[in-house]
């Protein structure tokens, strides 16, 4: 017998959810998730789930904590309502910078969230451009790494001007960068800048590496949290010549002042992706939101189908 093929998804994006179910031309499986009046989570599937292939969407985005907490018990509930295999669709990994012990006495917390999805079942892991790629070493199941690259050269070749300049906006994201200035034939240029001891949203733009003067740059990140690091390098493109400077990141974070600082910053477009939900008090003109759920359903439907998911993206889905 066939294997079914069956999309559940916990509070965090349901739209995300149901989109990627109708790209699969599949229902959005049914279940009941509520919280008692303590706050503790209650999870119920409604549909049968047993000998099924079950993919729960669900990514980390605020409250964070909460989400994970669903997360973790929806994987539980499928892996006792004897699910054939199951895997944790976490288009935005929550924790994904606590990937090392940057100082002393510090958890690894990418670690610790890789070992609670997998006791709690998950057989395997699907995310979309990760903070770092190192993450896919902290699961000892199988990871499904994509990248939302293919969706923003898409618009960036449809929007973008001749005179195009690809910023990368620290050093650790240049090979990300290069990526998209190779598709685009266009140049390549990257922020130089520092962070001071002890801060974890202040950053200094020191310089930038490359020729920007007159021309028009988009900056590429993997996320936009409090915009902190974009705005601080558009600024420095600005006062170096730049004639626009657009702001392009998979996933839009957007927490505390990030909002008010794109705002009022020389950035004159923020394009990012649906991994995360965009709620109305985080929309503004500058903004743009494209969608991932074409690329994610593809990849699903290679894991369930048991074909390759790196074909997809012509081997470039890995950091």
């Amino acid at each position: 017998m066939r294997r079914e093929l069956k999309v559940f998804t916990g509070s965090a994006h349901p739209a995300l959810g149901e989109a990627i179910a109708q790209n699969l031309s599949v229902p959005l499986g049914r279940a009941h998730l509520a919280r008692f009046s303590d706050g503790e989570v209650w999870f119920q599937i409604h549909d049968n789930v047993r000998g099924a292939d079950v993919f729960v969407v669900q990514p980390t985005c605020a409250p964070v904590n909460e989400h994970l907490m669903e997360m973790l018990l929806m994987l539980d509930a499928f892996k006792r309502a004897s699910a054939a295999r199951l895997t944790a669709v976490i288009p935005y990994y929550g924790y994904g910078r606590q990937d090392r012990k940057a100082r002393n006495r510090e958890p690894i917390t990418a670690k610790l969230l890789a070992d609670c999805l997998t006791a709690s079942g998950a057989d395997r892991m699907v995310s979309i451009d990760l903070h770092a790629g190192q993450i896919q070493g902290f699961f000892d199941t199988p990871v499904d790494h994509l990248t939302a690259m293919p969706v923003l050269l898409d618009y960036l070749s449809e929007h973008a001007p001749d005179d195009l300049v690809v910023v990368s906006p620290d050093a650790g994201r240049i090979k990300v960068a290069e990526r998209f200035s190779q598709h685009l034939e266009s140049d390549l240029a990257f922020v130089h800048k520092r962070r001071p001891k002890g801060s974890k949203n202040i950053v200094e733009a020191l310089d930038v590496v490359g020729e920007v003067e007159g021309r028009r740059c988009v900056i590429i990140d993997d996320m936009i949290d409090t915009a902190g690091t974009i705005v601080a390098a558009g600024e420095l493109l600005k006062e170096k010549g730049a004639t626009e400077v657009w702001a392009m990141a998979t996933h839009g974070v957007l927490s505390g002042p990030a909002v008010d600082r794109l705002k009022n910053s020389p950035i004159t477009r923020v394009v990012i992706t649906n991994t995360l939900p965009l709620p109305p008090e985080k929309q503004f003109d500058k903004v743009e939101v494209l969608s991932v759920a074409r690329i994610i359903a593809d990849a699903l439907d290679a894991v369930f189908e048991d074909t390759s998911v790196s074909e997809i993206f012509g081997g470039e889905n890995q950091s």
